[in-house]
């Protein structure tokens, strides 16, 4: 048995931003992650927006923790070194009958604490954004409104988590928790003394405190140990991302009127250059399923045309879709909110369910509202040597020459060009995988370096990649996956050889596993 102060139960951008957030005090803790690698669920195939917060409805856990998190994103990116950019955004109205719920949208930001909102006419935005369509008859504008790297946060916060002694544990799917309440002589650890066993396969980890952020399974979890019962039903959102020749085909986030499904199609840039286009929003009965259709592709293409007119679908590099964890509300009367708390009955078990959009934005004031809860119930002393500064990946695609030559004297591995599209190199691939918390699969390299973003898709730099993970990992080629058991790349060899001797693997007939966000 494995003993800790606490256990979080997913290692998605907000399991990650808990369990760093708790690294600030003197507690042991796990974090619990079923797929291969943090980053692997809900929190890789986003849309990478930051939102102003004008669209949570006032005095939700949403709108608190929208805002909240808008205002930290800033300054944690300074900290842990991934891509922001504070780039604005605009909420398009196209019809005269639609400018009331455009100005209730202005009305609750302003409510929301949301700075420097406005209202624009179509000249206005047409003056700020020449691409956007001309049917337009006004524009709600939030300049606090910002994009980020969704893989760069995640990843970022579960390294710097690592570096304050958090311990991951990745293939480790929760199968069941079972509740103690132990006789304690003094001190309970929390408040009646109730311990949780967490078993993950023949392993069990034991903790007073347990943190549910399981993403889209987060019900599944909450289901194990609760008598009320809840229910997430994944929301499928699919996109198309587009060559960064047209990247800069609009600056601002541009968002259409959102409805009940969600905030509509939006056209946005990325923070690598990319544009994106997407969500569609469709609830599914499948957890896993983050296939595209061309039905969704279709729509996405031509409801981001009414925003902004020059989308040119021919210019989409990949298509991807990801699933949002809703929260099912029996009554529709109900706010659709965040559910964040800890559970009736079962004092130190915390949900941290429902967290779909806003959820990227609000990772890290989720953080801090754990946090708090956490103290509330389990206080600790607060660490002196916390480290919260964390230094990302050398790039070579973003160094100046200088930088590049010192690199390379450093490491000769950075002249080495393994990924053409993106000007990554094996030097780069290396410090992925060696990493706290380092990339074991291509997917794990490619959202932390890139490599296999570009144009060609993984054509070219996936052979040399898995055999760099191979060699550095010390596995045979077979065993090296796309992401996780059962994504492998290699089958075997094209003839019989006896150990040691040549061959030349095969790959698999066809592409193996899902697609995740490509920015």
């Amino acid at each position: 048995m494995k003993d800790y102060d606490v256990i979080v139960i997913g290692a998605g951008v907000s399991g990650c931003a808990i369990a760093r957030e708790l690294a600030k005090e003197k507690r042991r803790i796990a974090v619990l992650e079923a797929k291969s690698d943090v980053c692997e669920g809900t929190s890789k195939a986003n849309s990478g927006i930051v939102h102003a917060g004008y669209d949570a409805v006032p005095g939700t856990l949403k709108a608190k923790l929208n805002v909240r998190g808008n205002e930290m994103m800033e300054e944690l990116s300074e900290k842990l070194d991934f891509p922001f950019r504070r780039n604005g955004s605009l909420v398009l109205c196209f019809e005269e009958d639609g400018m009331p719920g455009l100005e209730e949208l202005y009305r609750r930001g302003i409510e929301n604490g949301v700075k420097e909102l406005k209202l624009l006419s179509p000249e206005e935005v047409w003056a700020m954004e020449p691409a956007v369509s001309r049917n337009i008859v006004g524009a709600l504008y939030a300049p606090t409104g910002g994009i980020v790297c969704p893989f760069g946060l995640n990843i970022a916060l579960a390294e710097n988590a690592a570096e304050n002694g958090v311990e991951f544990y990745r293939d480790h799917k929760v199968t069941a928790i079972v509740e103690q309440r132990p006789v304690w002589t003094e001190n309970p650890p929390a408040k009646d003394g109730r311990m949780y066993q967490v078993q993950v396969d023949g392993e069990i980890f034991e903790a007073p405190i347990v943190i549910n952020a399981a993403g889209v399974y987060a019900d599944e979890i909450h289901n194990m140990i609760c008598e009320e019962k809840i229910r997430i039903v994944p929301r499928r959102g699919e996109y198309r991302l587009m060559d960064k020749n047209c990247g800069d085909l609009v600056n601002s986030t541009i968002f259409q009127q959102p409805s009940k499904m969600g905030k509509g199609i939006l056209v946005t840039p990325t923070v690598h250059g990319n544009l994106l286009v997407g969500p569609t929003a469709e609830d599914i009965p499948d957890k896993q399923d983050v296939d595209t259709t061309a039905e969704g592709l279709a729509k996405v293409l031509n409801l981001g045309s009414n925003s902004v007119d020059a989308l040119d679908g021919r210019q989409t590099i990949t298509s991807f879709a990801g699933l949002r964890a809703h929260l099912v509300h029996e009554d529709p009367a109900e706010k659709s909110d965040f559910l964040i708390e800890e559970a009736a009955e079962h004092p130190g078990f915390i949900d941290v369910a429902g967290i779909e959009s806003p959820g990227l934005t609000s990772a890290p004031a989720i953080g801090e509202y754990v946090a708090q809860i956490v103290e509330n119930i389990y206080p600790a002393e607060r660490k002196a040597d916390f480290i919260d500064t964390r230094k990302g990946i050398p790039s070579m695609a973003l160094a100046t020459e200088e930088e590049r030559e010192v690199l390379i004297r450093e490491n000769p591995a950075f002249a080495n060009v393994i990924c053409r599209c993106e000007l990554v190199t094996e030097g780069e691939i290396l410090s992925a995988i060696h990493r706290l918390v380092g990339a074991t699969t291509l997917d794990g390299v490619k959202r932390r370096t890139r490599a296999g973003m570009g144009r060609c898709q993984a054509g070219f730099c996936s052979p040399k990649t898995l055999e760099i993970l191979s060699r550095e990992l010390h596995l045979d080629p077979a065993q090296i996956t796309k992401e996780g058991t059962g994504s492998e790349i290699l089958v075997g060899k094209n003839k019989d050889t006896a150990p040691g001797e040549g061959g030349t693997w095969k790959r698999t007939q066809e592409p193996v596993g899902k697609e995740a966000l490509h920015e």
